[in-house]
């Protein structure tokens, strides 16, 4: 891409643009998705390990936070309260 500068009459110069391609855009998009189509080709003959443990983790923290809503609804808000100002005050005596 040319380009001009320009000064104006503050004394900045400013770069003008004189000629602009529309494929560029394309080219840096097709070069983008043959990166993450490489990647994803690559770490797909990676071991399996990490996943299962990956998704065993996941997993673990779903059934977590779904325990705790449970909780959460069956305790109602005031008993919530109470629970809470409970913890609070086990781990403030704790520091």
């Amino acid at each position: 891409m040319s380009d001009d500068n320009v000064e104006i009459k503050d004394g900045m110069k400013i770069r003008k643009l004189t000629e602009l391609r529309t494929n560029t855009a394309k080219a840096y998009e097709e070069a983008m998705l043959s990166r993450v189509e490489e990647f994803k080709v690559k770490n797909k003959n990676e071991s399996q390990f990490n996943d299962v443990i990956q998704n065993t983790i996941v997993q673990a923290f779903s059934s977590l936070l779904d325990i705790k809503l449970q909780v959460d609804k069956v305790l109602g808000e005031e008993n919530l309260k109470k629970v809470h100002k409970v913890i609070n005050e086990i781990l403030l005596t704790g520091l």
